[in-house]
């Protein structure tokens, strides 16, 4: 792509300065609360049984240590690329990037259908508890295409936006988490679950960090948008740290409130209302429609954040000669044919992917992509930028022992979820191949 990324199509997109740090905290909490506590507890229950309030809290630990990296990053060279720009920064401009930023931008994508079709099942909670199988991504879709129209809005609407539902989701479901554990039996806390393999052993266990690793990885939505906000040295970084605590502390206490209102079986069965239905034996049907309300907000939040950070990566990328591009004669920005791309895909996962199968392809696509922003800091920057090796090294031992673990669990209960992931790595790295070096060849006829 020739021109500048921010002025092909003949309108300039938004520059920097547009996001406050309120904004960007929005955006972060936004995805993370979104994908998190809505869409995995069930999952993450199965896996790791009546440790799932301390899984989540190891995966805590696992992503503040990855967060030291971006941070680091991000203080040295703020950009709305984010990741894309890094992985340059670190590889270069040339086949690893490439792969590793395609590894986040497809693992973002499924992290928006992920909390799509979790929107279509609290939709529909209060109707019917077997809805037709149209029905849940129908809605999803539906979702995506109101967060399209969003995203397409100027920064500031969708800042006023997501500042807006953060505040009400955050508030409701302290609220939500105080009269759960009011209500709680503490005997649900230890009410164990099936002795069914892999739940109870320590491969489900750091499956299950694994998999809550995803609850937190919004926090990349910020660095995403690190050239939009505003003193992004500074405010980058203190967006990541408040984010991250904000949501630690509310998914421990919603968690705790979830398991000490039901078995670890009854939130299995549940899985993707188990928030709901942990609300019923305290709080009855009120309980379950306020739960219902406050997840169409979080996931709608979600969708509408994942979207903006995503585009802007896609546009950065773009901007790096690393992806085709063409605005197929679609008039507006490049800002506007990416969000355009980003919701088209989204919507294809929507329909195709469950959920159980969307949540494991995002937590091996985004954790191989982790270890690559690990290693390329520690192997490639130690002259440029200013970190401690140690903390670095210990980021990539915690995320290859859970992915390790995840696999492991995959290969068990869902090997053919892995030959999707392996063979879509191995298509991934030879289209940016074949990509890369097309564009060589035609470079050289033309000098």
């Amino acid at each position: 792509m020739s021109e500048d990324a921010g002025t092909q199509g003949g309108r300039d997109d938004e520059g920097s300065g547009t996001l406050s740090l309120f904004g960007a905290v929005s955006l972060g909490t936004g995805v993370m609360i979104g994908a998190g506590i809505f869409a995995l507890t069930g999952q993450i229950a199965a896996l790791s049984g009546d440790l799932m309030p301390v899984a989540l809290m190891t995966a805590a630990v696992v992503v503040a240590f990855s967060a030291y990296s971006y941070i680091k990053l991000s203080n040295d060279s703020p950009s709305s690329g984010g990741v894309a720009s890094y992985l340059e920064k670190e590889y270069g401009r040339g086949v690893a990037t490439g792969v590793f930023a395609l590894f986040m931008f497809i693992s973002m994508i499924i992290n928006e259908s992920l909390v799509a079709r979790t929107f279509g099942s609290y939709v529909l909670r209060p109707f019917t508890s077997d809805p037709p199988g149209f029905l849940v991504p129908a809605l999803g879709v539906g979702l995506i295409v109101v967060a399209f129209l969003v995203n397409i809005a100027s920064n500031r609407v969708i800042e006023r936006a997501e500042g807006a539902m953060a505040i009400v989701k955050i508030a409701a479901l302290l609220v939500f988490a105080g009269a759960g554990i009011w209500f709680m039996d503490t005997a649900s806390l230890t009410s164990g679950g099936t002795t069914e393999w892999p739940i109870g052993t320590v491969e489900g266990f750091l499956a299950a960090v694994g998999l809550s690793v995803l609850a937190y990885k919004g926090f990349t939505t910020i660095t995403n948008s690190g050239g939009e906000i505003e003193n992004p040295h500074r405010n980058t970084s203190r967006a990541i740290v408040i984010s991250l605590s904000l949501c630690a502390v509310l998914y421990l206490l919603v968690s705790v409130a979830v398991a000490g209102n039901l078995s670890v079986s009854e939130i299995v069965a549940a899985q993707d209302y188990s928030l709901a239905r942990a609300a019923e034996p305290g709080l009855g049907q009120l309980g379950v429609n306020l739960t219902v309300a406050i997840a169409v907000i979080a996931t709608a939040s979600g969708v509408i954040a994942s979207i903006f950070a995503v585009s802007r990566m896609l546009a950065m990328l773009s901007k790096m000669d690393l992806v085709p591009y063409s605005d197929l004669g679609i008039p507006g920005s490049v800002r506007f044919h990416t969000t355009l791309f980003t919701a088209a895909i989204a919507i294809a996962l929507t329909i195709v992917f469950d959920l159980q199968r969307i949540a494991a392809l995002g937590a091996i696509f985004y954790l191989l992509m982790d270890i690559a922003i690990h290693w390329g800091l520690l192997s490639k920057l130690r002259s440029e930028i200013d970190f401690s090796p140690t903390v670095v090294i210990v980021a990539i031992v915690l995320d290859a022992i859970v992915l390790g673990a995840f696999l492991l669990v995959k290969a068990s209960e869902d090997p053919f979820i892995l030959y999707f992931a392996a063979t879509s790595i191995v298509l991934i790295v030879l289209a940016e191949w074949v990509f890369l070096r097309s564009r060589e060849s035609g470079a050289k006829e033309h000098a």
